[in-house]
């Protein structure tokens, strides 16, 4: 399984929306772990943002360009599957892929 920490932007334990992203976490979660040849090496990290949840995602060295995909295609299918989850969580998520 994925790491998955829920902080707030001050590095703070989360409450309220992030904690609510639960299901957008999930959902992210299980399509990238899908992606990749490593599962094992991916994290998600919850940040609360004022009215926002972003949801930074990293990967093995050798698994972004699947999880990015040509043009960004595969990203951009991924932000809309997560953002389609987060309305059941009823809060807006920005998915960041980070090196």
């Amino acid at each position: 399984m994925s790491d998955v920490d829920d902080t707030d932007i001050d590095g703070n334990e989360a409450d309220g929306n992030a904690a609510a992203a639960a299901t957008a976490t999930s959902v992210l979660d299980h399509l990238v772990s899908s992606l990749v040849d490593d599962p094992d090496a991916v994290q998600i990290l919850a940040i609360q943002q004022r009215d926002r949840v972003r949801l930074e995602v990293r990967v093995g060295p050798d698994d972004m360009g699947r999880v990015i995909g040509k043009r960004g295609r595969v990203a951009n299918a991924i932000r809309t599957v997560v953002r389609a989850a987060a309305v059941r969580d009823d809060v807006d998520v920005d998915i960041e892929f980070e090196d």
